[in-house]
């Protein structure tokens, strides 16, 4: 079995985003009774969350962008850039307790304390850009760890898979000129899916042309299309570049279940998908990896789907080859 971190701190809970938001504190609560119901809390290492430090966000937002976000939540603002993204006089400090703990997850994981981690926070990061709060996101979490990775580490080569049914449209836009850094994702397609980001012909700019990937899945596919498109595009990718660390957005909203898409991917076909992700760190980073939650709003479902992503960080899942 393998050493694996589990991040979660009630003060994730702390950002409201009031009533019928899908972006809610109890995607969390039912996460973290998943991990204790299942047994699961005992053979996990606990990460403690701590604040970013403000030089580690500032290495991918504005300070323009962080001093806005802290002063709309401290005015009582309800919303920042637009409706969709919910705010509470909380939001702020949350938001930077939660990039703290990736980093902290990050830094066990190169420390050799653990062998990988789940981060269960929230907000979530990766529509947030270096200077717009977009999609529930308003610091990107995913962006900043491999920005730590880079300038802390020295590590040359990081990869990070996208699995949220929404485009990462802001850790693309981070990384786009940079080939330290290889950015895929699978999503709905573009034409029917928010942010309308993340087609095929989207692969990076300037000296990050080729680093970035795209695999937009139409309406009603589910897993076979899935699996089409991580042994065509992420598979070979990855094998060709070789990264040293594998960061995860994952984002379970491309559920059959979930209400935010139309795609039908069963919950085998996230263990399915994950299995190949752990299988691409084992081969090239050292088994190297940090999983950070982003979407997922099926409250009935995020349980077995979350249970099913620790395992597999574990080691114990059933195969699913």
């Amino acid at each position: 079995m393998k050493k694996t971190g589990f991040l979660y701190d009630k003060r994730f809970l702390l950002h409201r985003t009031g009533p019928f938001h899908p972006e809610a504190p109890e995607r969390l609560e039912v996460i973290h009774r998943a991990a204790v119901g299942n047994g699961l809390l005992g053979r996990l290492v606990p990460i403690g969350a701590i604040p970013a430090d403000p030089h580690r966000v500032e290495a991918v937002h504005s300070i323009a962008h962080i001093r806005r976000f802290e002063e709309i939540c401290l005015m009582g603002r309800s919303d920042m850039d637009h409706p969709d993204n919910q705010i509470c006089e909380e939001t702020f400090a949350t938001a930077i307790l939660a990039v703290g703990g990736v980093l902290e997850a990050v830094r066990l994981v190169m420390e050799g304390e653990i062998e990988n981690a789940f981060c269960a926070v929230r907000p979530p990061g990766h529509h947030a850009d270096t200077d717009r709060a977009m999609g529930f996101c308003f610091l990107n979490n995913i962006a900043v760890a491999a920005r730590y990775l880079q300038t802390e580490w020295g590590l040359q080569r990081i990869g990070i898979v996208d699995f949220d049914v929404h485009h990462g449209n802001g850790t693309q836009h981070i990384f786009e000129k940079d080939p330290g850094v290889f950015f895929y994702s699978i999503h709905e397609h573009p034409t029917f899916a928010y942010p309308g980001t993340g087609r095929e012909f989207e692969r990076g700019t300037g000296p990050g042309l080729g680093f970035t990937l795209n695999s937009p899945i139409l309406p009603g596919e589910g897993d076979a299309e899935y699996r089409r498109a991580f042994e065509r595009d992420l598979i070979p990718a990855f094998d060709r570049y070789r990264p040293e660390f594998v960061l995860v957005s994952a984002g379970f909203d491309a559920h059959a279940e979930d209400d935010m898409s139309n795609i039908q991917l069963s919950t085998s076909g996230f263990s399915w998908m994950m299995e190949r992700i752990t299988d691409l760190a084992e081969r090239h980073a050292n088994g190297r990896l940090v999983s950070v939650l982003e979407g997922g709003y099926c409250l009935e479902r995020l349980p077995e789907l979350i249970r099913n992503h620790l395992e597999i960080l574990l080691g114990v899942h059933r195969s699913t080859r």
